[in-house]
């Protein structure tokens, strides 16, 4: 039996039963697995024809485009007109699209939740973890402008993101220049200019993911604002001015490792047409709050992908015959399989505590709650942990295949170029570690994530952890960040093995 005929088989001929085991079969199926580590939650019939989609159709056109490479940009019409137009094969805009269609952002404005962007993430990220990133970035544009737009501007843009066919518009987010994105007070230099209740942006954005997204949530310091995180505001950038012309050029598309399913480039705003989105005052607020959305959406792509790389491990061990019997059923192998599945069931944990917690808060504008700032700590804890998960996981899958795992037609070398990315998106590990640092000093967040946590670990435990991280804090400063990796890492892998062990 083929793998894509296994895969159909787990997918589609379940007949409702949602109570499976932890077994490595359950790999074989993202939501599958779901269900058998998040027992409580019920998944909704729209993902299930969608999963089944990706297997008979979307895997195969995945396939095909990330062959295919880097898209190109055609700057010009015939007619010498600046058009800026990306091109991909046509299978593409239709697997794209297909994900908007299904529901994976219009229904968190239906539903008035993010869960289901969350799981739809999930299970595009199993087949194609990069095309995760055009509806994580459109989600990170939908948030904003449903709390914070006015009612002319939700009016005039919401629609348009929110539409159940082909003509439905896309979003991005775009803060990095040149400079980078860890510092975003002193890399961020486009600048805004006020023009009655409209703006006018100027500036370069150097990784702008989505690129050719019909609307942008933009990162610019207002005239006269001073140059640091509290002068930044966020911005809403269409693709076109009121006029119909372009609004902002794309100077070049980026062939880049990882992932081929997204297209980033650089972007070129010059007097572009922009609306400020909530107080400027409030800007890096906001900032961090697309982050943190697009950070928890990295988190379950992570663990998607890692799963995704443990099933073709799988299959490859089962069939792959070696001294008499196959791969999986070596004592060393086995036990790789075992402990690597007990690493993916607790990661998975970590990033559906830092979606259920998303949910419960995303609507919440400063000043925050305390809850919040729990909310932002596990983010940032998850966003870490599960990149790491996700990296290691594709570096043994490969060695699993040994130098068969180089070649493409295994995919093994390409769960990890895509994975390499995730680790990077929305900041690297060392932007997660001191942004979790700070939360943890200034809010005290870590108190009551513990006090959370100790039930299912015991209150000795809990107390253990909460003293080692209140006498860091108390270190002097450059000692404090330069002995923060080894310290979050543990309260990582604390947080998840915590929540593996809750009662379900």
């Amino acid at each position: 039996m083929s793998k894509k005929k296994l895969s159909l088989l787990l997918v589609c001929d379940r007949q409702g039963d949602h109570n499976f085991p932890v077994s490595f079969e359950t790999l074989q199926s993202p939501l599958r697995f779901l269900q058998s580590t998040l027992r409580d939650v019920r998944l909704p019939d729209w993902l299930q024809q969608y999963q089944c989609w990706w297997e008979n159709e979307g895997q195969d056109i995945s396939d095909s485009v990330d062959r295919i490479g880097t898209p190109w940009l055609r700057m010009f019409a015939l007619s010498g007109n600046r058009v800026d137009e990306i091109l991909y094969p046509p299978e593409y805009w239709r697997m794209l699209k297909h994900g908007y269609q299904a529901g994976l952002l219009w229904r968190v404005s239906e539903e008035n939740a993010v869960y289901p962007a969350g799981l739809g993430i999930y299970v595009t990220s199993f087949y194609d973890p990069g095309l995760a990133c055009p509806y994580t970035v459109s989600l990170s544009t939908i948030v904003p402008l449903l709390k914070y737009g006015d009612a002319e501007l939700k009016e005039r843009f919401l629609p348009r993101l929110l539409q159940k066919d082909e003509a439905v518009w896309q979003g991005a987010t775009w803060m990095t220049e040149i400079k980078g994105g860890s510092d975003l007070g002193a890399g961020v230099e486009t600048i805004a200019r006020p023009a009655g209740s409209q703006w006018f942006l100027t500036g370069d954005k150097y990784f702008a993911s989505n690129a050719g997204a019909e609307l942008a949530v933009v990162a610019a310091c207002p005239e006269g604002a001073p140059r640091s995180v509290r002068g930044l505001a966020l911005y809403l950038v269409p693709r076109y001015r009121r006029d119909g012309q372009l609004n902002y050029f794309i100077r070049r598309i980026k062939d880049k490792i990882a992932t081929r399913s997204v297209p980033t480039g650089e972007i070129e705003l010059r007097d572009s047409e922009a609306w400020l989105l909530g107080k400027a005052e409030h800007g890096i607020y906001l900032i961090l709050e697309v982050l943190n959305v697009s950070r928890v959406a990295n988190s379950m792509g992570s663990v998607a992908l890692a799963q995704r790389a443990m099933a073709d491990a799988l299959f490859f061990a089962q069939s792959r015959v070696v001294f008499g019997k196959p791969l999986i059923e070596q004592p060393l192998m086995r036990r790789q399989f075992e402990d690597r599945l007990l690493q993916l069931r607790a990661a998975s944990k970590l990033a559906w505590k830092a979606l259920e917690l998303l949910n419960e808060v995303w609507q919440e504008r400063p000043p925050y709650s305390d809850r919040y700032h729990v909310f932002r700590l596990v983010a940032h804890l998850a966003k870490y942990w599960t990149a790491e998960v996700a990296v290691q996981t594709a570096k043994w899958a490969m060695e699993v295949h040994g130098g068969l795992g180089t070649l493409q037609e295994y995919r093994a070398e390409r769960w990890l170029r895509e994975a390499m990315i995730l680790a990077i998106w929305e900041g690297p590990a060392h932007r997660q570690i001191l942004d979790g640092l700070e939360v943890m000093e200034r809010k005290r967040a870590h108190h009551l994530l513990l006090q959370s946590l100790s039930a299912n670990v015991g209150a000795s435990a809990a107390q253990d952890m909460e003293a080692r991280i209140d006498r860091h804090l108390a270190l002097p400063h450059d000692e404090k960040e330069a002995g923060a990796e080894a310290l979050f890492t543990d309260l990582a892998a604390f947080t998840a093995d915590a929540l593996l062990k809750a009662k379900e």
